[in-house]
């Protein structure tokens, strides 16, 4: 008799187990997906979209997003088994990890870093955790297993255990579980990544229990039973003088333990009145975003203009077209933008606001508040990981369908996104530059559009050459609005002159006489005043006059910049910090001076100059904690401040309705600085800090210094003739071959030692002539700043031609190259990076 028929009755009871694999993102950079193995018992629980915490090579234990779930095996690999599920339902949809896929591809990263970029850190957990006891736990009332008394028994004698320490004290690999159980206990705490790791908020409140409200009786006797405890009595008491017996509801029963408990109660006397189950005490998990805020007015009525560009807009969604709004500072842009918001909101869409800076966020944050209330979410990076975990969490199930952010809010989990408003579309700050992904927000964006099938919105004064060249060549439908809104008026430009100025030795320190003078007619009439000057500090470095020398930092090619209020030198790029030298380090002397100037050294100027002004200063350094850049901006708006001295933050959008003059310095050195996007930078930097004069009744004035009053641009700011602009520039892009016409890679390589790095950069770029020509491959060379901590840099860039090349073979040569040149024995070390569409 044969196998089979030996076994012919056991058919109909046996049933083939199926075994089945995930295919895990890890967040860190690794080119695919590993795959793992689902446990058993998790086969309900692990599904795509949802955290899994996995073990990856020996000793990391990492959260990963499972993208794919099948029963293939891998080839060359034994598959681990998942630790342990996170989530009852996905963190991440399928639109996302689309998404992500796309951005790693275009970005040439892996997805692993997209992942990274993406997640709040409140979403992750790594092996880096510690547990140790918890301190306000006991061990007596619980029920533990051998496994989880063998680490608590170890825990007694020793004050913390890692990862690693526990697996080896068990003898598994697997302790994802035995540490959940124990912290579900509460007899362990995870630490280090505490702050990290997303906790509810909690309030604990306290209500009588309920059969005291049941009779007028009950409660007599309870007063009765209390009469020798006068502490527990005056608990009661105070309790009875919130909650009214004879009205209080179910839900009115509650009171705040903190409202409870003032400082003449007794803590002692409560804790014995909840043991003893007279007082019931409950904790409630609540939301750290503000639900209390009421919409103060419904949107604005629309100009004729506004309503014009609003139809026109319409249009171009109906087209299915990106559309781009070229409107003047002060048009009426936001106005437009609330619009369309509360029509895709009555839709039932999801709404994402984008916004280039945190200092524009606060404002626009508060006027969408006015108007949308409670509905709308806030996502940047001053907001604490655990609050940016509720609002994923909002949009994820679906409380949150209007979220105002930075370029981090398009990694949100948003499932029916109808529309997308990109503001300040031209501004370089939606560009990731470190780490990777280095994505633009503004174009990824539009491929997010693509895939949720929603409508984008671009507004600008000042669009970006490549955006307006998109919309000629018919890509995006062309908005234009050409003048402010209701009475307000252009400001008016002056040109002041350095040169003549210090030849006839007027200037009082970095101001002219023209901007003096202005300052104070302004400070006469109470009107405000705002100064751009794109360096923040007291001094980009200081110089020995003697010997010339200045001071550098350690770690990179770069001089100290000197901070006078903390009285150092700082490293504005790898942020070492040196005291201010008393000599000169090359010769001794004590002829040491401060050269050019900052927003720091400004702001003190000001004060001696006009001491009865409040001046204040809004850069890096003044903004660092969570709510002062909201701070500033109040006290600006109310008026407290008569001047405000700033950098490139200023000139995001603000609106101020007071500001009368805006100074602008070092105009020659924006227009200077070596890049092809020198001039298209400067037109919009200037044109965008000019347009915050003049936003009411009165068009206000612009004074730009400057030592060539004669430059070409100059008059174009003036003039605010954008297409006159764009026309000379777009002639320049298009004989030099540059974007829009051609589309740029930056290959960034780094290493310890200058002639291995060397070397090793003009191996790449022999290769890369090789296979694209030498017409398409550009250096390789010194960036601007050649060594930045301890590591130096060699730059390569590679300029393909849009139309007829395959962008996607290209990235993938260039990428198998660095791989190739990574494969020598001494370039191990090296540091390769790519940025397609460098800015």
């Amino acid at each position: 008799m044969s196998q089979l028929e030996l076994n012919s009755d056991l058919d109909e009871s046996f049933e083939e187990r199926v075994t089945y694999f995930a295919d895990v993102i890890l967040p860190i950079p690794l080119p695919e997906t590993y795959t793992y193995r689902i446990p058993r018992d998790m086969e309900g629980l692990v599904q795509a979209g949802s955290r899994v915490v996995v073990q990856f090579g020996r000793k990391k234990i990492l959260t990963g997003i499972v993208k794919e779930i099948h029963h293939k095996v891998p080839k060359v690999y034994e598959a681990k088994y998942i630790l342990d599920s996170l989530d009852h339902s996905p963190v991440v949809n399928g639109l996302q990890l689309d998404f992500f896929t796309w951005l790693a591809q275009y970005y040439m990263c892996t997805i692993g870093e997209v992942l990274n970029a993406a997640l709040p850190s409140g979403l992750k957990l790594t092996s880096e955790s510690l547990i140790q006891l918890n301190p306000e736990s006991g061990t007596g009332e619980q029920e533990y297993s051998e496994k989880e008394l063998v680490i608590l028994d170890a825990l007694k004698s020793s004050d913390r255990l890692s990862f690693d320490q526990v697996s080896d004290l068990l003898g598994i690999k697997m302790i994802h579980p035995v540490l959940k159980s124990l912290m579900q206990k509460e007899s362990i705490l995870l630490f280090e990544q505490v702050k990290d790791k997303f906790k509810p908020k909690t309030i604990k409140s306290i209500r009588l229990a309920d059969h005291y409200f049941e009779s007028d009786q009950a409660l007599q006797s309870l007063f009765e039973k209390l009469e020798k405890s006068t502490k527990q009595q005056a608990v009661l008491l105070k309790y009875l003088s919130i909650v009214r017996i004879d009205e209080a509801t179910e839900s009115s029963r509650e009171v705040l333990k903190s409202d409870l408990m003032t400082e003449d109660l007794s803590a002692s006397s409560l804790k014995t009145l909840l043991k003893n189950q007279i007082f019931i005490e409950e904790e409630k998990i609540i939301s750290r975003l503000d639900q209390t805020i009421v919409p103060e007015r419904k949107s604005m009525e629309l100009s004729e203009m506004q309503l014009e560009a609003l139809a026109e807009i319409h249009e171009g969604f109906q087209a299915q077209k990106p559309v781009l709004l070229h409107g003047v500072t002060g048009s009426g842009k936001t106005e437009i933008y609330i619009q369309l918001i509360q029509q895709a909101l009555e839709s039932g869409g999801q709404v994402l606001y984008l916004l280039p800076e945190i200092a524009l966020t606060t404002q626009i944050v508060s006027r969408l508040h006015k108007v949308f209330g409670s509905e709308l979410g806030v996502y940047h990076s001053k907001y604490s990981d655990n609050e940016r975990v509720e609002v994923w969490n909002g949009v994820n199930n679906g409380k949150i369908n209007l979220v105002a952010g930075v370029r981090s809010a398009i990694f949100l989990p948003f499932d029916n996104l109808s529309l997308i408003i990109i503001d300040e579309e031209h501004e370089t700050s939606y560009k990731q530059y470190e780490p990777a992904p280095r994505y633009h927000a503004r174009d990824a964006a539009i491929w997010l559009s693509h895939l949720h099938q929603s409508n984008v919105l671009m507004g600008t004064a000042t669009p970006s050459i490549d955006s307006y060249q998109n919309a000629l060549d018919e890509k995006y439908a062309l908005v234009k609005l050409d003048e402010r809104f209701g009475q307000g008026q252009l400001p008016t430009f002056e040109l002041a002159n350095l040169l003549t100025s210090r030849k006839s030795k007027r200037m009082k320190g970095d101001f002219t006489p023209e901007l003096l003078e202005a300052i104070k007619n302004a400070l006469e009439k109470n009107e405000q005043i705002i100064l751009f000057q794109n360096r923040r500090g007291y001094s980009p470095y200081l110089i020995c006059h003697d010997c010339n020398h200045v001071p550098k930092c350690q770690s990179c090619d770069v001089s100290l910049t000197y901070h006078m209020h903390n009285n150092v030198l700082i490293c504005h790029y790898c942020g070492h910090k040196e005291s201010v030298p008393a000599i000169c380090d090359a010769c001794g002397s004590t002829a040491i001076r401060t050269v050019g100037f900052g927003t720091e050294k400004l702001e003190e100027d000001l004060k001696i100059l006009f001491p009865d002004a409040h001046v204040e200063r809004m850069d890096q350094d003044t903004t660092r904690s969570k709510y002062s850049y909201q701070q500033i901006i109040d006290r600006f708006e109310r008026g407290e401040t008569n001047i405000l001295v700033g950098t490139q933050m200023l000139s995001k959008g603000l609106d101020f309705d007071k500001v009368s003059l805006v100074g602008v310095f070092d105009y020659d050195r924006i227009v200077h600085f070596p890049d092809f996007r020198s001039h298209e930078r400067a037109f919009q930097l200037i044109t965008q800090v000019s347009g915050r004069a003049g936003r009411k009744d009165d068009g206000g004035k612009v004074i730009i210094q400057t030592g060539e009053p004669d430059e070409p641009l100059l008059y174009k700011i003036k003039t605010g003739d954008y297409l006159s602009f764009f026309q000379s520039e777009i002639l320049e892009r298009q004989n030099y071959q540059y974007p829009p016409f051609y589309r740029l890679i930056k290959i960034i390589l780094k290493h310890k030692e200058k002639n291995v790095l060397q070397d090793a950069a003009r191996q790449y770029v022999t290769r890369l002539i090789g296979e694209l020509g030498r017409q398409r491959v550009l250096g390789p060379q010194e960036p601007v700043i050649s060594r930045i901590r301890n590591l130096y840099i060699e730059e390569i860039y590679v300029k393909v031609e849009k139309k007829k090349i395959n962008i996607n073979k290209v990235k993938g040569l260039i990428y198998k190259l660095g791989l190739e040149l990574k494969q020598s024995k001494d370039l191990k070390s090296l540091r390769l990076y790519f940025d397609v569409d460098p800015v």
